[in-house]
C-alpha cells in the first residue's frame, strides 16, 4: 500500500486539538501517511514575524497536498487572512464545498447533496481597492468621470471586480470535470448577469460556452438572488452550483445552514499544482484546549483528501463511520446534540474514538 508524504497544519485555537482528532482518524482507515508537520497562524508571528512563514507554502509545493485546522489571521499583520495568502501564492483556484446533509444532524431540511464549486482568484476578492480619500481613489475617480461621464462620490472607497475568461473557463471546468467524476448530472452556473454585464455577463457567457464541450452533463444558469429564495425552498433541484468568488462566499454558507451548520461542512482548496483541505469554520479560540470542539468538518474534509488521493474506498469507509457516529447521536459534540447544555456531549477526542471504532472490521 502507497504512502503519502502530507503536510499537516495544524493550526491555532482549537485546530491542534481537531487536527489530531482528524490525523488518528486518517491513520484508522489503514492509508499510510507521512505527515510533514508545518505551524502557521498566530502562535508562529512571533517567532518568524508572518503568520504564514515560508518553509509552510515550501512544504506545500513539494508534497502537494496538504489539510490544515483552521488558522486565526492576527490583527495588523499586514495579512488580509493567510487562507487567502495560501490560496493566491499556489495558485488554488477552486474552492471545493460539499455541503450533504447527515441522518442524525438537527436541520430543517433533509436529503440536501449540494456542492459549490467557487472561483478564488478574482472577484471583489482580488484584494484590488482603493480607500477612500487616497490619492489613487481620487485617481480613479477622475478617470471614470472622464471616461464615462458618471461621477463617483469623492467620499467613496473602491473596490475592483475583475472577471475573466481565462479564470472563468477554468473554474467552469473544473465544476464539469467534478461532475463527470463523481456521478453528478448538473452543473448551475449562478450570477448577475443582468445587472453586471461586462463581469457576471462574461462569466455567463463562458460558462455557456464551456458547457458545450459537456454534452452528458446537464447545464443551467440562475441570477444570484433568484438562487438563494430557490435553495431556501427547494434545494433538492440543485446539484453542481458554479460560482464567482463572492456569491461563492455567502451561497457556501447558506448551504452549510442547509444541512445543519459549520460543523459538517468540509472544504477543499485545489490548484493544478496543489490541493489543501479544511474545514470551512473559524478557530475559535475561546475553546482552545478545552476539549470541546467539534472535528467532524475537518475530519470530512480528511475524506475529500482521500478522494484526492484517489483512495475512494477508504474514503467510503471513513464517510460511512462519520454518518455512523452522527446518526447514532452517542459519542457527539455539544453542538450536535438537540440541546447545546446536554451533560452527555463527549469532546473532540472522544468523537474521534467513535469514528475509529466504526472503522474496525
Amino acid at each position: 500500500m502507497a504512502t503519502y508524504r502530507v503536510t499537516l497544519i495544524p493550526g491555532d485555537g482549537v485546530g491542534p486539538e481537531l487536527s489530531e482528532a482528524t490525523r488518528r482518524v486518517l491513520e484508522a482507515t489503514g492509508v499510510g501517511f507521512d505527515w510533514d508537520v508545518q505551524e502557521a497562524g498566530a502562535d508562529v508571528l512571533e517567532r518568524y514575524g508572518t503568520p504564514l512563514p515560508d518553509p509552510v507554502l515550501e512544504s506545500i509545493r513539494r508534497n502537494r497536498v496538504a489539510i490544515k485546522g483552521p488558522i486565526t489571521t492576527p490583527v495588523g499583520s499586514g495579512f488580509r487572512s493567510v487562507n487567502v495568502a495560501l490560496r493566491k501564492e499556489l495558485d488554488l483556484y477552486a474552492c471545493l464545498r460539499p455541503c450533504k446533509w447527515y441522518r442524525g444532524v438537527r436541520s430543517r431540511y433533509e436529503d440536501v447533496n449540494v456542492v459549490i464549486v467557487r472561483e478564488n482568484t478574482e472577484d471583489l476578492y482580488a484584494g484590488i481597492e482603493f480607500e477612500e480619500g487616497s490619492p489613487g481613489a481620487k485617481e480613479l475617480i477622475e478617470f471614470i468621470a472622464e471616461k464615462t461621464g458618471k461621477r463617483i462620490r469623492d467620499d467613496a472607497g473602491i473596490s475592483i471586480k475583475p472577471i475573466s475568461v481565462w479564470g472563468t473557463e477554468r473554474i467552469v471546468r473544473f465544476a464539469f470535470d467534478y461532475a463527470r467524476s463523481y456521478g453528478r448530472t448538473k452543473v448551475t452556473a449562478v450570477h448577475k448577469a443582468n445587472i453586471m454585464k461586462f463581469t457576471d455577463g462574461l462569466f455567463l457567457e463562458t460558462a455557456r460556452r464551456v458547457a458545450e464541450g459537456y454534452a452528458d452533463v446537464g447545464f443551467d444558469d440562475r441570477i444570484v438572488d433568484n438562487l438563494t429564495m430557490h435553495l431556501v425552498q427547494r434545494p433538492e433541484e440543485y446539484d453542481v452550483l458554479v460560482l464567482p468568488n463572492l456569491y461563492g462566499d455567502i451561497i457556501s454558507d447558506l448551504c452549510a445552514g442547509l444541512i445543519g451548520g459549520l460543523g459538517v461542512a468540509p472544504g477543499a482548496n485545489i490548484g493544478e499544482e496543489a490541493a489543501v483541505f479544511e474545514a470551512t469554520h473559524g478557530s475559535a479560540p475561546k475553546y482552545k484546549g478545552m476539549n470541546k470542539a467539534n472535528p467532524m468538518a475537518m475530519m470530512l474534509s480528511g475524506v475529500l483528501m482521500l478522494r484526492h488521493l484517489g483512495e475512494t474506498e477508504a474514503a467510503d469507509r471513513l464517510e460511512s463511520a462519520i454518518a455512523a457516529v452522527i446518526a447514532e447521536g452517542k459519542s457527539v459534540t455539544y453542538d450536535m446534540k438537540p440541546t447545546r447544555d446536554d451533560p452527555t456531549a463527549v469532546g473532540t477526542s472522544q468523537v474521534a474514538d467513535a469514528v475509529i471504532e466504526k472503522l474496525q472490521p
